[in-house]
Order: structure tokens, then C-alpha cells, then sequence
């Protein structure tokens, strides 16, 4: 399986991006879909995940202002990422694990068997 992840690029504070995570390879009847962020310095972040099921879970710092969809039929995942502040600056990184994943286990990065190779997002203030 490949994850493509595109959409990043500058923007300026309270600006919107959407980012998306093309997946290539093999299919999976069940899966969850996560999107993390790690910016410089710091450790790789949740942000939220998808499962087939269509429920979709969201770390408290972007809810309300991030929204993560799947369009299946195109094999692709969303992030759109709105009010955007100078902190959500990082490496946005796309993941998949092909499992339906419990809720405690969602932000734990360990066992998304596969990432994308990241997108920059760079706020400006």
C-alpha cells in the first residue's frame, strides 16, 4: 500500500488548507485512517482518525476547526483544515491501519502499518 499526502503548502493565520492522502495497493475490507502532525522539536501528534465505518474521532486541539472525510470510491482521505493558527505548523502525515482500531488506541501511532511521506503546512502569522 502507498499513501500520497498533497495539499500542504503556506498559508496565513485564519486561512483554510485541505490536504488529501491518496492510497494505491492493495484494499481492505476494514481499516482506520489517521491524520498526524509532528512540527520541529516535537513528538508526532494526533489529530484524528476514520474508520470504514464511516465514525470519526478528533483530538481536542483541532476539533471544531478540522474535519476529516473519506471518499472511497476515489481511495483518498481529507483533512480540511480551517482557522488555521501559527502552532498548527508541522508535517502532516496520513496513515492507515487495516484494522478497525478501539477508541483507546486511536492517537498511538505505533501499529498504523502505513504513512505517507508527509505534506509541510506552514502558518503564518
Amino acid at each position: 500500500v502507498q499513501l500520497q499526502a498533497s495539499g500542504g503548502g503556506l498559508v496565513q493565520a485564519g486561512g483554510s488548507l485541505r490536504l488529501a492522502c491518496a492510497a494505491s495497493g492493495r484494499t481492505f475490507g476494514t481499516y482506520t485512517m489517521g491524520w498526524f502532525r509532528q512540527a520541529p522539536g516535537k513528538e508526532r501528534e494526533f489529530l484524528g482518525a476514520i474508520r470504514r465505518s464511516g465514525s470519526v474521532h478528533y483530538a481536542d486541539p483541532v476539533k471544531g476547526r478540522f474535519t476529516i472525510s473519506i471518499d472511497n470510491a476515489k481511495n483518498t482521505l481529507y483533512l480540511q483544515m480551517n482557522r488555521l493558527k501559527v502552532e498548527d505548523t508541522a508535517i502532516y502525515y496520513c496513515t492507515l491501519d487495516p484494522t478497525s482500531r478501539l477508541y483507546n488506541r486511536l492517537a498511538d501511532p505505533h501499529g498504523y502499518e502505513f504513512w505517507g511521506q508527509g505534506t509541510l503546512v506552514t502558518v503564518s502569522s
